[in-house]
């Protein structure tokens, strides 16, 4: 009984009387950001941007050029912090960085540690150097970290309390705010692409039926990239959101 406190739903529905509800955030391809409002922006943040940083988890996403001379930028490295919680488990680091998609923690481990709560943090290989879950039931929380084409992606579905848990000088979170104006790009691609538009716009709808944000973030990609393998990060975002996305009604957005 007394580990439940390591069960965050269980105990969240024993105090309350009902389950916890959820938000879904998403960074993908170009960056497109996807907020835990369903606010949606692509982003020209190059260097290092938080994804998240609230008293449970810091989440930072490290962009680099997807293409040289592009002013286009593309996640090149993640790196996520479990901070340490009393029963539960011990502060972990995880960190993917293109071709190294690790399905464990920096220090090789693949749970929480040895505390009672420490199988409350999971990290399970969905598909070897590609797809990998992780899966933190003592913050109601579900992370997958993928590499589609020369990019990785970021989506969580995360308690609200959890998602909520920050003070205002933690006022820069790209999950929250989205991102900066200054930083927000037209989707619409715009002067010469490396691949054109209708080839891209045809590749895309393969992937993705519904012409929906999802599927411009696609078309917008595989122009500013010239790289096809870019349709596979918008997919990717899709099938996390249609799992981690507590309302169904709200996967697609038209902007």
């Amino acid at each position: 009984e007394s580990l439940d406190i390591c069960d965050y739903e269980r105990s969240f529905l024993y105090k309350h009387g009902r389950p916890p509800s959820f938000q879904h955030c998403a960074a993908f391809g170009d960056p497109h950001i996807r907020t835990f409002h369903d606010d949606f922006h692509t982003c020209r943040v190059e260097g290092s941007w938080p994804l998240l940083d609230n008293d449970y988890l810091f989440v930072q996403a490290t962009s680099s050029p997807v293409a040289k001379g592009s002013n286009a930028t593309v996640t090149s490295k993640l790196t996520i912090i479990f901070k340490n919680m009393k029963e539960c488990i011990d502060q972990k680091v995880y960190q993917a960085e293109l071709d190294n998609v690790p399905a464990a923690f920096q220090d090789g481990s693949v749970n929480g540690g040895a505390r009672p709560g420490g199988s409350s943090l999971v990290i399970r290989e969905r598909s070897p150097g590609r797809h990998v879950e992780i899966r933190a039931d003592y913050i109601g929380t579900t992370i997958a970290v993928r590499q589609a084409g020369r990019q990785l992606s970021f989506s969580i579905r995360a308690a609200e309390e959890v998602a909520r848990a920050f003070t205002e000088e933690q006022d820069l979170q790209l999950c929250v705010g989205g991102c900066p104006h200054s930083q927000r790009m037209s989707r619409s691609p715009h002067g010469r692409g490396r691949v054109p538009a209708e080839t891209a716009r045809a590749l895309c709808r393969e992937m993705l039926p519904v012409e929906d944000v999802y599927f411009q973030s696609c078309v917008f990609d595989v122009v500013t990239s010239g790289d096809t393998n870019f349709t596979m990060a918008a997919h990717g975002a899709l099938e996390d959101a249609r799992l981690f996305l507590p309302d169904a009604e709200k996967l697609h957005i038209f902007q």
